[in-house]
């Protein structure tokens, strides 16, 4: 029956250790922004290649107006 005690008591304070961690981590802004770091890595490429895209359009403008 101890051992029922010394298992509560030690997820008890598990428990408490993890939401300081929450708290303090939510106090320094970890969790502001969760959508742009996501949705900059799916769209980072066509962003790259849009530009290039860009400056070869510019490129050939350029050679069919001279």
């Amino acid at each position: 029956m101890s051992i029922i005690y010394l298992l509560i008591t030690v997820s008890v304070i598990v428990a408490i250790i993890f939401f300081v961690a929450f708290v303090f981590s939510v106090k320094k802004g970890q969790y502001d922004d969760t959508y742009t770091p996501s949705v900059r890595m799916l769209f980072e490429d066509e962003l790259v290649q849009d530009s290039s895209n860009k400056k070869q359009s510019t490129t050939t403008e350029t050679n069919l107006n001279q």
